[in-house]
């Protein structure tokens, strides 16, 4: 039971001044008689309003972030959307709301309304707590990353109270897959999204167990332990499953010390063999993608050596362009790793210690990379095999994923939804599959809505955001499917120190905005693509407004 409110004095404000304040004002302020306690004021709507200060996704400050007109406030590191009347969460990746308080003037000073524990812990925590209703038709969830963990948190907070069940393979409770390869953590406990008794207080039942198949005549799905699950509804959401390379030496499960990188049990088996930083090992990352990328940044700051091989001349050549991949190169340089680029993997030779284990990678140029462990981080495929063996399946296009209509349910399938990795949706009118994890999560919240509103709820827009740690922090907001003509970048490019924004534009139209240093640029991009205001090509060879102002800017 939520403890009673009270009012609490705002430190060194008065009401006149509030009263004074123009439309996007962002004041952090701290509250008397609550140690550490903040709360963010923030001027919107011809109103102030009292929330919390930091974002409930990472913790960014929220202040720094983009206020929208319509009501909605975008943290700058990632892009999660929280609606500035409510608090409650608008757009991936946050899952908690923010807590909003009442202002109270008095006396000429300004206090809030609120309890001294939700100002402490800058989050209004979801409650998804329900009594399942057996009359209401099942939802089943096939997988359990970042798609099914908002699937399952939106069915219950637009009120679904059927019973939910999901089916996932690595038989833990969801949890945040993007630690994994930024910084190779391996308990769960420090990456799971919520406590087992979140999910029991929701009424959600997590089966460890993987489909092998599913009769969708019959609406029932089979697993591997010859266990069945009927379904009224059915959310596929079983991600990507990580390629290895089918060369001699590199296959999976052929050499030891020779890994994949997914899931928990990959950064567990990592770790091991890597050991610790007293005793460093020569580890190869094949592949110059930000799986392998991170993997191998977070293995250099430890004092392993470590060494990338990479197909392009730069690393993320192809999605970025040379010219950022030459930032990023050097950024990665000067943490310690080394690279081979423009460079194709031969094969892998054992040890001459251990001839069951890896002993060296070799290239087709004929050059030897001595290795204790190595990586392979050379992409994903949709995990759909286990469809192939399913009577009345859907289609899978040429990759191996699902095309979905603009709510991620599947044409012809009624009550069928597929989102997150496997999922091939429409991206401004184009089908798009995007691998990110803000997709994947909007992904669910929107057939969640779909469900719970049984079929009336239109879908939202949104737009990919996408982050990675490569020396520093790297945003990155839009898609460049369709390809991109020209990569216009303003600001500081020196590896030493970048901070600058990358804007690929084909014809006139910024498909795709890339950061570094250069918040909240990224954030607010996003949104201007979301509502279709985004600058034009043209405008940002003409002044350099856009980026010298974000900070002050306002939607």
């Amino acid at each position: 039971m939520a403890a009673p409110a009270q009012e609490y004095k705002l430190k060194g404000l008065s009401s006149s001044e509030l009263q004074s304040w123009q439309e996007g004002h962002a004041q952090e302020a701290d509250v008397e008689g609550v140690e550490e306690g903040k709360v963010l004021l923030l001027h919107n709507g011809g109103k102030v309003h009292a929330m919390s200060p930091k974002c409930t996704h990472y913790g960014a400050p929220l202040k720094n972030g983009v206020a929208n007109r319509d009501g909605r406030l975008i943290c700058a590191w990632h892009g999660a959307c929280f609606n500035i009347e409510t608090g409650d969460v608008e757009d991936a990746p946050a899952l908690d709301p923010i807590a909003k308080f009442e202002i109270v003037n008095k006396d000429g000073a300004v206090f809030i309304k609120g309890d001294e524990a939700t100002i402490k812990a800058s989050r209004k925590t979801l409650d998804a707590s329900c009594a399942a209703s057996s009359q209401q038709e099942s939802v089943v969830i096939v997988g359990g990353g970042g798609a099914a963990t908002t699937a399952i948190e939106s069915l219950r907070s637009h009120g679904f109270k059927g019973p939910i069940t999901a089916i996932t393979r690595e038989g833990v409770e969801p949890y945040d897959r993007t630690k994994l390869s930024k910084a190779l953590l391996d308990d769960a406990s420090k990456v799971a999204w919520r406590s087992p008794d979140f999910y029991k207080s929701a009424n959600v039942e997590i089966v460890s167990d993987e489909a092998s198949s599913i009769d969708f005549t019959t609406k029932t799905v089979n697993t591997k332990s010859n266990r069945s699950h009927k379904y009224g509804k059915l959310i596929l959401a079983t991600g990507g499953a990580p390629r290895s390379l089918p060369l001699q030496g590199l296959k999976e499960g052929e050499l030891k010390n020779v890994f994949l990188l997914r899931g928990l049990e990959h950064t567990k088996a990592i770790n091991a063999a890597v050991g610790s930083s007293d005793s460093p090992k020569k580890i190869v990352v094949v592949g110059s993608s930000f799986i392998g990328l991170e993997a191998g940044n977070a293995l250099a700051g430890n004092s392993h050596d470590v060494t990338v091989i990479g197909m392009e001349s730069v690393p993320a050549e192809n999605a970025f362009g040379t010219k950022v991949g030459e930032i990023i190169l050097e950024l990665l340089k000067s943490r310690g790793l080394k690279f081979k680029l423009g460079a194709s993997v031969s094969h892998a030779s054992p040890s001459t210690s251990d001839p069951s284990a890896v002993g060296a990678v070799h290239l087709k140029d004929g050059t030897k990379l001595d290795a204790d462990v190595v990586i392979e981080g050379v992409g994903v495929a949709p995990a759909t095999t286990f469809l192939n063996d399913s009577k009345g399946a859907p289609s899978l296009e040429k990759d191996g994923s699902i095309a979905v209509d603009e709510s991620f349910a599947v044409p012809n399938l009624p009550g069928v939804y597929a989102i997150g990795d496997i999922a091939t949706y429409p991206y401004r009118g184009r089908p798009t599959r995007i691998e990110h994890w803000n997709v994947a999560q909007n992904a669910g919240r929107t057939a969640a809505r779909h469900i719970a509103s049984s079929g009336t709820a239109k879908p939202k827009t949104f737009t990919p955001v996408f982050w990675s740690a490569l020396g520093m922090q790297l945003r990155y907001c839009g898609n460049t499917a369709t390809g991109f003509d020209d990569v216009i970048i303003k600001g500081k490019t020196d590896p030493a120190g970048p901070a600058f924004a990358a804007f690929y534009t084909k014809g006139e139209d910024v498909v795709a905005v890339l950061t570094m240093g250069k918040d909240p640029i990224m954030s607010k991009s996003a949104e201007l693509m979301r509502m279709g205001k985004m600058v034009s090509r043209g405008e940002l060879l003409a002044s350099d407004d856009y980026v010298e102002n974000a900070q002050s800017f306002k939607l």
